[in-house]
């Protein structure tokens, strides 16, 4: 016998915009040119406040962020208008920007030209319930009988 799933048991933090409401939500990982160890923990803390600012301002949130050395992870939730490629080479160019400003003497160490990120990225799609979840709630909805 399969539980049926509530609706309260699916993320309760949607977007409602646009007559529409939406939980789209994507792991990115960026990597800092040449994968080099910069990135120390007042970098990255800082790193955090600003996509956290630019999330705001392109209507999503910043869930959940992390770094080491050569690398950092963003979990963000997004609206189904983002054109994803615009917003992450935002990120990266805003954030570099900011980088470059506040810790110029640290970058210095490890770039010359005015360049912070890899061009390439890792972006992945996720959600708060697994497919067979999913798959599970839409296969138990109340459908009248014909």
């Amino acid at each position: 016998m399969r539980r049926a799933i509530s609706v309260a048991d699916m993320n309760k933090d949607f977007i409602h915009k646009a007559r529409g409401v939406s939980d789209l939500k994507c792991h990115l990982v960026l990597t800092p040119k040449y994968r080099r160890k910069i990135f120390d923990n007042t970098m990255l803390l800082r790193m955090e406040e600003v996509f956290k600012t630019l999330m705001e301002k392109w209507e999503g949130r910043l869930i959940e962020f992390n770094g080491e050395a050569d690398h950092v992870h963003l979990l963000i939730q997004y609206t189904p208008q983002t054109q994803m490629s615009k917003l992450i080479n935002n990120l990266k160019t805003v954030s570099s920007r900011y980088l470059r400003k506040e810790f110029e003497s640290r970058v210095n160490e490890f770039y010359y030209k005015d360049v912070l990120w890899n061009s390439g990225y890792g972006v992945f799609s996720c959600g708060g319930v697994t497919v067979e979840q999913l798959k599970q709630y839409i296969e138990t909805q109340d459908r009248p009988d014909k």
